[in-house]
C-alpha cells in the first residue's frame, strides 16, 4: 500500500517548489554528497581506488541510513521518502515544457530542453529539440521512476537510498572524462548494475502501451546501439512504439558525435506532437506500474 500511496502523491504533488526553497531536496543533498568526495579525494594517483573506496562509503552511509529510518514505527516516513525521490510528475512536467516551448519557436524548445539533457543544444532544429525531450522522457522513466520503484519493492528504504545515492553519483561522476574516467568508475559500473533490470522492465511496460506494440527482439537488437547497457532498452521501446528514430548524432562541448539511430527507419522529423505522444506513454507505464503496486499490496 506504501507504494501505491507514494506513487499517487507524487504523480498529484510532484516538486512542491514552496518546499524545496525553504528546505534542500534530498537529492540535493545527494549531489553535495558526492560533491565533496569529488572535491576531497579525486586528486592524486590511485584515482580509481579512491573513488571506488569514497563511493563504497556513500553507498554504506545510504544503506545504514535506510535501516534506520525504516525502523521508525509506522509507514508515513517510508510514504513521504518515496513519494519525494520519485520524479514522474517532475518528469512530465520538463518534457511537456519542451514542447510548449517548441510551439512557440526552436529556440524556446533549445532552452527548454537544455534543462534536461547535457548536450549541446544551440544549433539544434526542431526535429533535434523533439528528440532529445523524447529521449530524456524515455531514459529518466527508467532511473527516475521505474528503478526506484523496483529497489524500494525489493529492500525497501535501504535499498532505494542506495539507488538514489548510486544514480546521484553516477550523473556527477560517471563520465569518461580525463577527470573523472577512474575516479567514477566504480559509480558508473555499479548504476549499470542496479538500473539492469529496471531498464528492461521499463521497455516491456513501454511495449504493452504505445500505439505500435513493438516486438522484444526489435528492440532488443536497437537497445544494444545506445552507448549505455541500460538507456538503449526504454529509448528503444519508445522508438519503435512510435515507430520514430531516436539517438543518432548528437554534439557534446561542441564535438559532434556521429551515434546510430536507435529504429534508423522510423520517421527522422519530429514535432512537439510527438513529444505529446510519449508522454501519454510515460502515464501508461506509470499506469502498469500503479497496478504492479496494488497486486504487491494484494498478495
Amino acid at each position: 500500500m506504501t507504494l501505491l500511496l507514494a506513487l499517487l502523491l507524487d504523480a498529484i504533488a510532484g516538486e512542491p517548489r514552496w518546499l524545496w526553497q525553504r528546505f534542500p531536496h534530498p537529492a540535493v543533498l545527494m549531489g553535495r554528497c558526492v560533491g565533496w568526495i569529488d572535491d576531497t579525494f579525486n586528486t592524486g594517483a590511485s584515482r580509481k581506488i579512491k573513488g571506488a573506496a569514497s563511493f563504497a562509503g556513500l553507498v554504506c552511509a545510504a544503506y545504514i541510513l535506510g535501516l534506520l529510518l525504516a525502523a521508525i514505527p509506522g509507514a508515513i516516513v517510508d510514504l513521504l521518502i518515496l513519494a519525494i525521490l520519485l520524479a514522474q510528475r517532475s518528469l512530465v512536467d520538463h518534457v511537456r515544457a519542451v514542447a510548449d516551448g517548441l510551439r512557440l519557436s526552436v529556440g524556446d524548445g533549445r532552452n527548454a530542453v537544455a534543462m534536461i539533457v547535457s548536450r549541446d543544444t544551440r544549433t539544434m532544429d526542431k526535429s533535434a529539440v523533439a528528440r532529445s525531450a523524447i529521449e530524456s522522457g524515455a531514459e529518466n522513466m527508467s532511473d527516475g521512476i521505474t528503478a526506484p520503484v523496483f529497489w524500494f519493492a525489493v529492500l525497501g528504504l535501504p535499498g532505494l537510498l542506495v539507488y538514489k545515492i548510486t544514480n546521484t553519483a553516477d550523473s556527477m561522476i560517471g563520465y569518461k572524462t580525463p577527470r573523472h574516467a577512474d575516479f567514477g568508475w566504480a559509480a558508473a559500473r555499479f548504476d549499470d548494475l542496479l538500473n539492469y533490470i529496471p531498464a528492461r522492465l521499463t521497455a516491456a511496460l513501454m511495449m504493452m502501451v504505445t500505439p505500435d506494440r513493438p516486438s522484444w527482439s526489435a528492440i532488443a537488437q536497437d537497445a544494444g546501439k545506445h552507448l549505455s547497457p541500460n538507456a538503449g532498452w526504454p529509448e528503444a521501446a519508445m522508438a519503435h512504439g512510435h515507430n520514430i528514430a531516436l539517438a543518432g548524432p548528437r554534439s557534446y562541448h561542441g564535438t559532434t558525435r556521429d551515434l546510430p539511430f536507435v529504429n534508423a527507419n522510423g520517421r527522422i522529423a519530429l514535432t512537439a506532437d510527438d513529444i505529446d505522444a510519449s508522454i501519454t506513454t510515460l502515464w501508461k507505464t506509470w499506469g502498469l506500474l500503479v497496478v504492479a503496486a496494488v497486486i504487491i499490496a494484494l498478495f
